[in-house]
């Protein structure tokens, strides 16, 4: 498809990046280390991190990962929460010449075990909270051989971190009992390992970063491998879109309430504001939303990066105008859909704009970013990033026009080489000519704007018509009474599917019946949801994504 995208693309951002910028993302912390030495890199729990002392972190954990005989590509596990230990094993993997595997710390034990098995994963480092989970794992993973435990409280400081660690563990009772025969311990690896003995791996474009795991929202998690190449691309794409926007390098301070081991946040947030100096606040509880507001008064941040539900559930409190959105320069929204009234409530409440980026685990992630300067919300997902192709395909993977829906695919350096040990889902994955087919639905309209309609498999099939639940969902979101909602599809026997929407309600009195002639307002007949639930709550991942998969199997399909 011709670039009819770059005839709207911001002042000072460039049509095509140069991807020979850094050889690895090693060269790139290294710079930045030196670069910002004395800035303050992380604030975790009000404990900061100076870029020097990171840098110094994560060599001495890559010198104890090369003393153990870790070696180029060998594969890290990573399994903690927003904690300051999280940048140290990270880079100090990356470092190493390691492959960082980023797993979730609230896997069950069989997501976590297939999860380790298919990566081969020869090292964990564990918050202590979740060692029972892996403690029930560990007896199918016969390649791991190395356990390194740590606390919430390593790396807080002496008094602050054993005052946390015995509130975690015997007044909340966080800490499930655990037994790893011959783990060690993060704290005493970083005090017994000289920061002298680390030596330099030289990596290139084609060396293995990430093997970061898809949500498995399709089935199995699949590891996507993400090169050093592929995340240099993508980190430098989002460089040079938020760089015009930024403070002078060294003075933004963006907000991280996702969860680092995400995607989005381990680019957008962890290795972009790294680039430019900046500080990361790292929350480690986003859902404790009171604590989490007044961390927010504390500093006077300049960036903030979230998902529609973590937004929607910070301006339901009323403490949240208390805070100043005097610095603040950038929102962006991704991981789902933004939704419109989420985001026209953002601008009123704070005084601007709500961002909306897209992007993919397999595009490393971002893909789309709308820019920066956009005055009002305009319910799309953006501009493509620099150096990157889209097009909008029919099932048999013929292009379409401009206006037309069809399945979004992407091709550019950050675009993942494969799926891990995978070749089959590898080759369906990709077109012939190299496009990743996102299973997206979504059409580019005649200014290069992408506006999604859909997941490909989320679509309901109502008496053979399309309906698409984002739609459903713009609108009931839009009644005053609705506080959350997710549209799926349930069976109706004859005639295939219908909607039904599962409803958190703002108002407790709101009816079934008020909802639906609602619906029948705004929707044409055959979109009118005919089964609605109400829940206290929906069920989401960590990252604050709706679980419609688990609502499917949870609610019997009337």
């Amino acid at each position: 498809m011709e670039k009819i995208w770059l005839k709207n693309y911001p002042k000072g951002v460039p049509a095509e990046i140069n991807v020979d910028d850094y050889a690895s993302l090693a060269d790139l912390f290294n710079e930045s280390c030196e670069r910002f030495a004395d800035s303050t890199a992380y604030i975790s729990m009000g404990q900061s991190l100076s870029y020097a002392q990171l840098h110094e972190s994560a060599r001495r954990f890559a010198a104890w990962l090369q003393a153990q005989g870790a070696t180029r590509g060998t594969r890290v596990a990573l399994m903690m929460p927003n904690v300051l230990q999280y940048p140290v094993a990270l880079f100090g993997t990356l470092l190493a010449g390691c492959t960082v595997v980023n797993c979730n710390p609230l896997y069950t034990a069989r997501e976590l075990q297939h999860q380790l098995k298919d990566a081969e994963a020869e090292f964990v480092v564990v918050v202590e909270n979740f060692a029972h989970t892996l403690e029930v794992a560990i007896p199918e993973l016969p390649k791991l051989k190395h356990v390194v435990v740590t606390t919430l409280g390593d790396m807080l400081g002496a008094v602050k971190g054993l005052a946390l660690n015995l509130i975690v563990r015997h007044v909340k009772k966080m800490v499930p009992g655990w037994s790893l025969p011959g783990h060690l311990r993060f704290a005493d690896i970083m005090k017994r390992t000289n920061v002298a003995d680390f030596k330099v791996v030289s990596l290139d474009h084609s060396d293995m970063a990430f093997l970061q795991y898809t949500g498995g929202t399709t089935g199995v998690a699949k590891g996507a491998v993400l090169t050093h190449g592929n995340m240099v691309a993508n980190l430098c794409q989002a460089y040079a879109w938020v760089k015009p926007h930024a403070k002078e390098d060294g003075k933004d301070f963006i907000v991280t309430a996702l969860p680092l081991y995400h995607i989005f946040a381990l680019t957008a947030n962890c290795l972009t504001f790294i680039k430019l100096g900046a500080t990361n606040l790292l929350i480690l509880n986003p859902r404790d939303v009171p604590a989490f507001i007044k961390e927010l008064r504390k500093y006077p941040f300049t960036a903030f990066t979230g998902v529609n539900t973590l937004f929607n559930a910070l301006m339901n409190n009323p403490d949240f105008k208390s805070v100043s959105f005097d610095n603040l320069t950038l929102t962006l929204g991704g991981g789902m859909a933004v939704q419109r009234t989420v985001a026209e409530r953002w601008k009123k409440l704070t005084g601007k704009p709500l961002t909306q980026a897209y992007g993919l685990t397999e595009t490393s992630p971002a893909a789309t970013i709308n820019p920066l300067d956009l005055k009002q919300f305009n319910g799309s997902i953006g501009l493509p990033v620099p150096s990157t192709d889209i097009s909008i395909r029919d099932d048999q993977g013929t292009e379409l026009a401009v206006n037309e829906t069809g399945e979004l695919c992407i091709k550019g350096p950050q675009v993942m080489r494969e799926y891990w040990n995978r070749p089959a889902d590898t080759q369906k994955a990709f077109e012939p000519d190299g496009f990743l087919r996102t299973g997206d639905m979504g059409y580019i309209n005649e200014d290069g704007y992408i506006f999604l309609v859909d997941r490909k498999k989320e679509l309901i099939i109502v008496s053979g018509f399309n309906v698409y639940p984002s739609e459903i969902e713009e609108v009931v979101a839009s009644h005053p009474g609705v506080n959350e909602v997710a549209a799926i599809g349930a069976d109706n026997g004859a005639s295939g599917e219908v909607v039904k929407i599962v409803v958190v309600r703002k108002d407790p009195s709101l009816t079934e019946s008020a909802l639906i002639d609602f619906c029948r307002t705004e929707l044409t007949g055959y979109k009118v949801p005919k089964i609605v639930e109400f829940r206290d709550e929906l069920p989401k991942s960590p990252v604050g994504k709706i679980l419609k998969r688990e609502l499917k199997q949870a609610s019997p399909q009337d």
